[in-house]
């Protein structure tokens, strides 16, 4: 057993594999000379003296144990550990880029707690019981990812279980689905309230909020769950490194070494039955909202009407935007830096619950109002 240093994924090919590696070697313990390693910018750099091979450059990071053996020969189905690199290409900055990252959790969590703990029965309308599904939410998705993060940042825990790797990946993609429906039911909350006022209450009664919350619940387990079962059953190579900062599906279908082609088709699929059906809805509702809208004799009704989809509109840019360009790099965009992509991944995650509290909270009246009397009751 050798063990050689790992930091971050890399784009050069290896000069007999002719794919990307995502190895990088510093210190070795035990070498055999039938390998052939190269180190880039280090004063011991050094090749196997009967090598003819062309040079192959890497760079320095986490230790990780690893057999000689020949890689391309060697797979299996289920490693014990993944190693995650954190935001490849800038891991001297991983401390700096935590302070940001904590101070976006700690208002996140404390946003969406503020709006799960205003239960005045006045609140307990459509929108506010949303807001409340969509608290929740955020909650998850911001806690299944970000304590890891912090750990990576700060203490180099790279390491995460195979099990606990598929938990997470399910935890992100069926609350990311979950968020998305609740986006969308929103919408239609919004194209009732202003289509049709009068029938409002109505329909979207509390027991009918809490069928649609049931199923975009339903919706995002059921078809995110097998992403798990599909991932367990594939084989990966030894070289078991995800060049991200959290398990993501496509990120960790990267490092298989077989077919993995019904995982990224069954991915793109869930993609086209929650991103884009939520889309066309949320599209739909709001083509009809400005119809309405325009046909309001009077310009302050115009923006009165318009005003109470603001807020809606912001957060629904704010999840929206990352999440495309997240999904579309992983596909089209080799071109864009790498660090950038998991930098956007990750406030495709962190941005949504930190902002939709502030958003919601400073739009909303008796949002606003609540928090100012319990200020004003502890005398803050």
């Amino acid at each position: 057993m050798s063990f050689f240093s790992v930091c971050r994924a890399t784009n050069l090919l290896h000069p007999r594999e002719q794919r990307p590696v995502v190895y990088v070697v510093s210190h070795i313990n035990i070498v055999s000379p039938s390998r052939h390693l190269y180190c880039d910018h280090h004063p011991r750099a050094w090749a196997h003296t009967g090598s003819q091979e062309t040079p192959f450059y890497l760079r320095v990071g986490h230790l990780l144990p690893y057999s000689m053996s020949d890689s391309n020969t060697t797979d299996f189905t289920n490693p014990s550990t993944f190693i995650l690199l954190g935001i490849p290409g800038l891991e001297a900055a991983h401390v700096w880029i935590s302070i940001p990252f904590c101070a976006i959790y700690a208002i996140a969590v404390l946003g969406n707690f503020t709006i799960l703990f205003i239960t005045e029965q006045s609140l307990h309308e459509p929108m506010y019981l949303f807001l409340a599904m969509l608290a929740i939410t955020d909650l998850v998705l911001s806690t299944s990812t970000l304590p890891k993060m912090l750990s990576i940042f700060w203490l180099g825990s790279k390491e995460i279980g195979f099990h606990a790797c598929l938990t997470q990946m399910f935890f992100v993609h069926a609350f990311s689905s979950v968020e998305s429906g609740v986006l969308m039911a929103m919408a239609l909350d919004r194209y009732v309230a202003i289509c049709c006022p009068l029938r409002h209450s109505s329909i979207l009664s509390v027991p009918a909020i809490v069928t649609m919350g049931s199923l975009v619940l339903a919706r995002g387990v059921l078809l995110v769950s097998p992403f798990s079962l599909l991932v367990h059953r594939l084989s990966f190579c030894q070289r078991c490194l995800i060049s991200h900062s959290y398990c993501e599906h496509m990120a960790v279908v990267k490092l298989v070494c077989g077919d993995a082609t019904v995982s990224i088709i069954y991915g793109l699929f869930v993609a086209f039955m929650v991103v884009g059906i939520d889309l066309f809805v949320i599209s739909v509702s709001y083509a009809m909202i400005l119809q309405a809208i325009l046909r309001l004799p009077y310009m302050e009704t115009r923006l009165k009407a318009f005003s109470t989809c603001a807020s809606h509109l912001c957060v629904i840019l704010a999840f929206y935007i990352p999440g495309l360009f997240t999904f579309l790099t992983h596909r089209f965009g080799h071109n864009v830096p790498h660090h950038v992509h998991i930098l956007v991944a990750n406030l495709y995650l962190l941005l949504p619950p930190t902002l939709n509290p502030i958003v919601y909270g400073v739009q909303t009246k008796q949002i606003r109002e609540k928090v100012l009397r319990i200020f004003q009751q502890k005398g803050i």
